[in-house]
């Protein structure tokens, strides 16, 4: 679905990972570091921007046969060019993040875009929507990892924000919240909040109960 404000509803109002719960893979595996997530989010949003550009350009002269291929060969290619320069330039990065870059190929968000937005709109508005699906990402991206490495760690991006008690302060490690399951109840709890605040959001019921005869009085 083509947003109004490409750049601005995928933020809160048509946010890929709440109000779709996609692109949640990496949101489990790499959201215990603030450094990672922001590197992924970046390394996402870049394969968006190339994609959705690429096929906006392209999409009069794909068949409709072929466009899935296409689609996904694109986003292949500008994975494999991001992933690469990572293991050139950051090798550190590239390790921790292992195959999850790799993996950005399979993930919904980017392949969604391309189909919804970039098949159909020109090249300023899928630029936008790139934009803002990356940013939209992001957004959740970074908050899971705040929450995650400062309850579990005391630190954001390795700097101590919370004395640990083993070095003479106050606040002890929470080895639990570090563990990827953690990231489901963070991401959990996030949806419940968007939802309560936005209702609008929440899905409707797939049947609703037959309501019960009314018993008469004797």
């Amino acid at each position: 679905m083509t947003v109004k404000h490409p750049l601005t509803d995928p933020l809160i109002k048509e946010n890929p990972i709440t109000l779709n719960v996609l692109g949640i893979c990496s949101a489990l595996a790499i959201t215990n570091s603030v450094t990672s997530s922001l590197i992924m989010s970046a390394a996402l949003t870049s394969v968006l921007l190339v994609s959705n550009a690429t096929i906006s350009l392209v999409r009069r002269l794909l068949p409709s046969s072929v466009r899935l291929i296409v689609q996904i060969t694109v986003i292949a290619s500008a994975v494999t060019v991001i992933d690469q320069f990572l293991k050139a330039y950051l090798p550190d990065a590239a390790a921790k993040l292992s195959v999850y870059v790799a993996l950005i190929i399979t993930n919904c968000i980017v392949l969604g875009r391309a189909e919804a937005v970039a098949m159909k709109e020109g090249l300023g508005t899928s630029l936008l929507d790139a934009l803002g699906s990356g940013f939209g990402y992001s957004l959740i991206l970074i908050t899971v990892a705040i929450t995650r490495e400062l309850i579990g760690k005391g630190t954001l991006m390795g700097f101590t924000i919370l004395p640990l008690a083993q070095e003479g302060g106050w606040y002890y490690e929470n080895a639990l919240v570090m563990l990827a399951p953690s990231a489901f109840f963070i991401i959990g709890i996030l949806i419940w909040g968007i939802r309560s605040w936005k209702p609008e959001q929440n899905e409707k019921p797939d049947f609703e109960p037959l309501p019960l005869p009314k018993r008469e009085k004797r």
